[in-house]
């Protein structure tokens, strides 16, 4: 997005409209938090007076001074690498993003990521979310491979971030699971919040606490072997680390989970048993067997509903294959 700066008149019907929830609204190509962002930088101006706080409530009739400044210089390279695009239009594409890819800069990490790649391609990406964060609306952890999509411009950035904010867009994953899950069908709700021992690590609130999140999964069994399982699984929200955490809460850990003890716990089982090709495959795992599979959300200009699937990585599903020679499979 360029830089401009724009003179609006606060229409009389709209006195007591806070000035942020105003901006929003003459200004659809940008989010709230950038509004705000433009208010509490001193970028906003009533009546010549620089305004500070988005909550400053408009009379109606004042004179309203916008200046969106460039975007900030970016260090961020282009790196050329493999990344399949399944769909692409004039808002957005589609990508399966491959397991071990971090998706955007950040915490000492510049270069190899989603981003970087998505810039080698020469695509024009949304600045909305800032230099670091191009045209990305959510995320996959780095060891989650499959569909993400990508915003080209603000408009479709907006519009596809609504819909993950209320949660209409329907995400499906599939991942192999240590252990024998006791249903078929289940539905866990558990809030979460951050590990008191370590920041980088998530954990289920066994109490009432002001900072947990409310967090909710549905899970089904779609195939199943001994000592592991196919699951299919349906964030209905979308918190960090959630699918994990809550399949390692109900003891179900994903196959090679090395924060969340799914690493160690599988290869011990394999160990166990004498498997050694599945012992094989999972030392050789970046990450883990966990599979953005599918993903349903509505186009930003046309409302048509769309769904994108994403082909289970080669490592999973032989390791899939695996577990069908060793075990005695059936299904739910």
């Amino acid at each position: 997005m360029r830089e401009w700066t724009k003179q609006l008149v606060v229409p009389l019907e709209i006195a007591g409209m806070r000035i942020d929830n105003f901006l929003v609204r003459q200004f659809p190509d940008l989010s709230r938090s950038r509004c705000q962002q433009l208010i509490r930088g001193g970028l906003v101006r009533v009546n010549g007076v620089v305004v500070a706080k988005p909550s400053f409530i408009l009379k109606g009739g004042e004179q309203v001074t916008v200046h969106l400044p460039e975007p900030e210089p970016t260090d961020l390279l282009p790196e050329p690498a493999f990344v399949p695009v399944l769909y692409e239009d004039d808002d957005f594409l589609v990508v399966d993003k491959p397991r071990g890819m971090v998706v955007h800069p950040g915490a000492g990490v510049r270069r190899g990521t989603l981003v970087n790649a998505l810039l080698a391609m020469g695509i024009s990406l949304s600045d909305i979310a800032g230099s670091e964060r191009r045209g990305i609306v959510h995320r996959l952890d780095k060891g989650t491979s499959g569909v993400m999509v990508v915003a080209k411009t603000n408009f479709a950035h907006l519009h596809l971030s609504r819909q993950f904010s209320e949660h209409t867009v329907d995400k499906r994953y599939l991942a192999v699971v240590v252990g024998e899950p006791a249903f078929e069908h289940q539905v866990i709700a558990a809030p979460l919040l951050r590990h008191p021992d370590d920041p980088e690590r998530f954990t289920v609130a066994t109490r009432p606490l002001p900072q947990a999140v409310d967090a909710v999964t549905e899970l089904w069994v779609r195939e199943r072997f001994d000592r592991f399982a196919l699951l299919e699984v349906r964030p209905i929200t979308g918190r960090t680390h959630q699918i994990r955490v809550h399949l390692q809460h109900l003891g179900l850990p994903v196959a090679g989970d090395e924060t969340y003890n799914g690493r160690a716990k599988a290869l011990r089982v394999a160990r166990e048993q004498k498997w050694r090709e599945v012992e094989r495959l999972l030392s050789a795992m970046r990450g883990h067997a966990l599979h953005s599979w599918r993903l349903t959300f509505t186009h930003p200009r046309t409302g048509e509903p769309l769904t994108f699937e994403a082909p289970i990585p080669s490592d999973m599903a032989e390791l899939l294959t695996q577990l069908r020679r060793f075990s005695s499979s059936r299904q739910p």
